[in-house]
């Protein structure tokens, strides 16, 4: 059975072009990682302070926070990068690479956000008045009471939205850059290669999804038995 299947797989991708189109996959995989990484991280860390913002109703800032999420949960990446790269062209020249991270930055962060929030306000009224009963400041009821209870109920839905963004960038390559799908997209343009081209794509992101997905998986678990 095994040289069966062996046979078909030399029928239908062609292993020599597959390691030939190592290095330019290799190019393009470490690329994506780079803007996922710098994109995502700012993104957690932009969307953390907006939840704050939003949940302590911050004057000026609480109206200009909602309206900073709503039109980037409601408006698509590609539109993002197309304004990043050529719209403020006019102004502000920005490689297509920061741009890239720029995009992924503002599309994400008001999801990080929205996870933050509602794990914030899952904290009950108690706790807070039972804090501040005992003399505790907000910065330490935020510190001791809210963050590590509501980071608890909010890793679900942060570590889905790091999966979602890594899959955005997908579509980065709109604006000049040579990620994976764009690397994807110009061998079967060029070569013909349609079938390994997509199985490289394929094992490329799953390479970087599966191992994070049973991260997420085992960070779920030891905060909720350890930390709640």
């Amino acid at each position: 059975m095994l040289e069966h299947f062996a046979i078909d797989f030399n029928l239908i991708l062609d292993k020599d072009f597959i390691i030939s189109m190592l290095p330019l996959f290799q190019k393009a995989f470490f690329l994506t990682l780079e803007i996922s990484f710098y994109g995502i991280s700012f993104a957690i860390l932009l969307g953390f302070v907006i939840a704050l913002i939003v949940y302590y109703r911050i004057p000026y800032l609480f109206g200009l926070s909602r309206v900073y999420i709503e039109i980037s949960r409601n408006t698509p990446l590609i539109i993002q990068l197309f304004f990043l790269y050529f719209g403020l062209a006019y102004w502000v020249e920005i490689s297509n690479f920061w741009c890239a991270i720029i995009g992924v930055t503002f599309l994400g962060s008001s999801y990080m956000a929205e996870s933050f929030r509602l794990g914030f306000v899952s904290i009950k009224d108690s706790q807070i008045e039972s804090a501040l009963s005992l003399g505790l400041s907000k910065i330490q009821i935020l510190k001791f009471i809210i963050f590590p209870q509501s980071i608890t109920l909010a890793l679900p839905s942060i570590c889905a939205n790091v999966l979602f963004l890594i899959k955005e960038t997908s579509i980065i390559g709109v604006i000049g850059l040579q990620d994976l799908m764009s690397v994807t997209k110009e061998i079967i343009g060029n070569y013909g290669q349609t079938n390994e081209a997509l199985f490289m794509l394929i094992i490329a992101y799953l390479v970087v999804l599966l191992p994070l997905s049973f991260l997420f998986s085992w960070l779920e678990y030891f905060f909720r038995k350890y930390v709640l």
